[in-house]
This record gives C-alpha cells, structure tokens and sequence, in this order.
C-alpha cells in the first residue's frame, strides 16, 4: 500500500499535542493592531483549541503527525 499524503498547509497552521488535541494560532495578527486594546493584544499572543467539528478532517489530513 503506498504512504497517504501529509496535506503541507494544514501541518503549518495546527499542532497535535500529546494529548491528541488540536492547537493553532489566534487569527487576525497581520496588520492593524496598533489600534487594539491591551488586553486583545495579549489575547492573539496565545494559541487556541481548535473546534470539534473539524477534528476528524484535520487528523485525516495529517496521518503522521
């Protein structure tokens, strides 16, 4: 049987842990953030949980991770 394919793009943006959850970054970190509040700053420094719903399709496009 040949290897699946690893989807490049999805490997960049999400990070299994070893706990088998999906992390990635805040969004919306490019540009115009000199007009945000302390406090949102701080918050799009941090890594989220990503949703259930797309678990299964993460995981499927990710089979070596």
């Amino acid at each position: 049987m040949p290897k699946i394919k690893t989807h490049k793009a999805t490997v960049k943006r999400f990070v299994i842990t070893k706990t088998r959850k999906i992390k990635q970054r805040k969004a919306g970190q490019d540009h115009f953030n000199a007009r945000e509040s302390g406090n949102v700053k701080r918050n799009k420094r941090r890594d989220i949980d990503s949703g259930k719903e797309l678990e299964k399709t993460i995981k499927s496009l990710m089979p070596y991770n």
